[in-house]
């Protein structure tokens, strides 16, 4: 099988593409003939050794999939050979077959594609374990988005209207404004001048946001902190901006605020029963078309490098998927 691989910390160009030895599933264990992956920022930190998680080289970067069972493991009996299937590896995803632990993977529904359900585990399951568990949104509340055309960021704009949110959502550029507004932002912000607090401010006379969802950090996280309402809540859900901010604690004070942290991947360890039920509503959201992940661009596994270098230079628009 091909694979794509990281061999010391590095660039996307670093990568190398490889012929390995197929893998053989073990006890509760599944083989999947991988399709599709998206790429999420996790994949670019990995591989320049950034990340919390370090695998040993020479690894294939990719943590979010979707493809075929082509064989299973003993005792395995909640997926059988032929299923179409998606889920989160960690690492190891842009690779043409791929050893996941069985419990990991959901069934994906006939009516999806398989490139949707590689586009969708991460980033609809990150937004809506914030907005939902950590940021308590509520119906008639007003949400920021910043990043808000990246691939959580699309995805909070859209879930925060199935929630019944007013949303405003902050980007960078015309064309990133533009796709926020047709996932159903009510309002759009520049913040490529770094003003963000005058602009919210303006925006919710004076009042603030209830929710902030903030994937970005660096600065602009200062400014979260002077846009919030009281008693809003603003939820850290990553630094794509590079720098990790120092929060003034007297404004957390004043506000009346909370700072709320969101980590995915240890919720869907710790609590997997509230994740199996969000799987449930979003799928529903899904079924109804109140949602509809954005995929802006597609590459094939020679050309994964790339998926990963745009997703770094931040030319995204909703999600980057290599297929295979």
């Amino acid at each position: 099988m091909k694979a794509l691989l990281c061999k010391q910390e590095g660039t996307p160009e670093s990568l190398v593409l490889e012929d390995l030895p197929e893998p053989t599933p073990g006890p509760g264990e599944v083989r999947v003939a991988v399709r599709h992956v998206g790429i999420n920022f996790p994949d670019c930190l990995m591989i320049e050794g950034k990340y919390q998680v370090k695998p040993p080289f020479p690894f294939a970067p990719g943590g979010e999939f979707s493809g075929v069972v082509n064989a299973i493991g003993e005792g395995v009996t909640s997926v059988a050979v032929g299923d179409r299937v998606a889920g989160g590896s960690g690492h190891g995803a842009l690779a043409e077959a791929l050893i996941v632990n069985a419990a990991g993977l959901r069934k994906v529904a006939s009516t999806m594609p398989l490139a949707v359900a590689a586009a969708w585990n991460t980033t609809y399951g990150t937004s809506y374990h914030a907005l939902k568990q950590r940021g308590q949104l509520k119906p008639g509340e007003t949400l920021l988005v910043l990043g808000a055309a990246g691939g959580v960021g699309l995805a909070a704009v859209e879930l925060g209207k199935a929630m019944g949110a007013r949303v405003l959502a902050a980007a960078s550029t015309e064309a990133k404004r533009q796709a926020a507004l047709e996932a159903g932002a009510d309002e759009v912000i520049d913040y490529s001048d770094g003003d963000l607090k005058e602009k919210v401010k303006a925006l919710t006379d004076g009042r603030g946001a209830d929710v902030i969802y903030d994937p970005v950090g660096g600065p602009l996280f200062d400014q979260c902190l002077r846009s919030v309402a009281w008693n809003g809540r603003i939820l850290v859900v990553g630094f794509v901006g590079g720098d990790i901010p120092k929060a003034p604690i007297n404004l957390i004070l004043l506000k009346g605020c909370q700072v709320v942290g969101v980590f995915y991947g240890a919720f869907t360890g710790r609590e997997r029963a509230a994740d199996a039920e969000n799987w449930r509503e979003l799928n529903a959201l899904w079924a109804s078309g109140a949602i509809r992940p954005k995929i802006s661009a597609r590459y094939p596994l020679a050309e994964g490098s790339k998926a990963l270098r745009a997703l770094m230079d931040r030319e995204a628009i909703g999600k980057v998927v290599v297929d295979l």
